[in-house]
């Protein structure tokens, strides 16, 4: 990793999280061609036409998105998740451990700007399955069954993952806004506040917290999303303000 190392900035030591980011990758950009020029500020410098991202301002991004995430977390805001490519495949896991809905297929356009006819059909979704589980679809003929099953299915395809999303969400994780364009767009629009890890060919503006990273490699992005759930497992655990730790109940003999 020696060689590795000399690419970021060697007059400073390097320490164990930075490291821990170079074996994941996560200082990889884009080609420069591809790169934002807004992004700039998070390039460290360039090998074989690749921009190399700066990790020590990986790690200053990560913290605020982490401080902010936790104290949201804490606070019980809903969080919705976002990764439809194959290397985010642990976004679905992460969401399912704390049950927070996610998008893992396909975003539907008007999820966030249309939500009440999102909130509607999601219900009617609900309903259906709810109905097939306790039989009340027995009382309909086969043909008109194998409709209802082939609805709930294509239902599940659409809203498998936004069953707990039951009000707008007060904050979005995305992998890649490049890839989400319309998911970060819906979220600006509804002044939501945006957690995203993003490469160089990202643009910054009205993402609140802007984690740059590889967002081509699954080891990188397993690594993000193992930061987030460990600040969301932080923020649940929390004291309340004002909480102290329980006290012992008093056994003794009162006079």
């Amino acid at each position: 990793m020696a060689e590795e190392t000399t690419l970021f900035r060697t007059e400073l030591p390097v320490d164990p999280e930075i490291e821990e980011m170079i074996q994941a990758g996560v200082f990889f950009g884009r080609k420069k061609s591809k790169t934002n020029p807004k992004m700039q500020e998070f390039v460290f410098g360039n090998r074989g036409g690749i921009e190399i991202i700066d990790l020590y301002a990986t790690q200053g991004s990560l913290e605020r998105a982490l401080t902010f995430l936790k104290e949201k977390v804490h606070a019980g805001a809903l969080t919705l998740f976002v990764g439809t490519q194959p290397m985010a495949q642990g976004v679905e896991a992460l969401a399912k451990e704390f049950g927070f809905p996610f998008v893992t297929k396909r975003w539907l356009g008007g999820t966030l700007t249309n939500f009440k006819t999102l909130e509607e059909r999601i219900l009617h979704f609900k309903k259906l399955k709810t109905d097939l589980a306790s039989g009340v679809l027995q009382k309909y003929t086969k043909k008109e069954r194998v409709e209802f099953e082939k609805e709930i299915h294509k239902l599940s395809e659409l809203f498998g993952g936004l069953e707990a999303l039951e009000k707008l969400p007060e904050v979005l994780v995305v992998v890649d806004p490049v890839v989400h364009h319309t998911a970060t767009r819906e979220a600006k629009r509804a002044r939501i506040p945006i957690v995203a890890f993003a490469n160089t060919d990202a643009d910054p503006d009205g993402i609140q917290y802007l984690v740059p990273g590889n967002t081509k490699s699954a080891k990188s992005i397993a690594w993000f999303l193992e930061k987030i759930r460990a600040a969301i497992q932080e923020g649940k655990l929390m004291p309340a303000a004002g909480e102290t730790k329980e006290e012992k109940p008093d056994t003794a003999p009162h006079e």
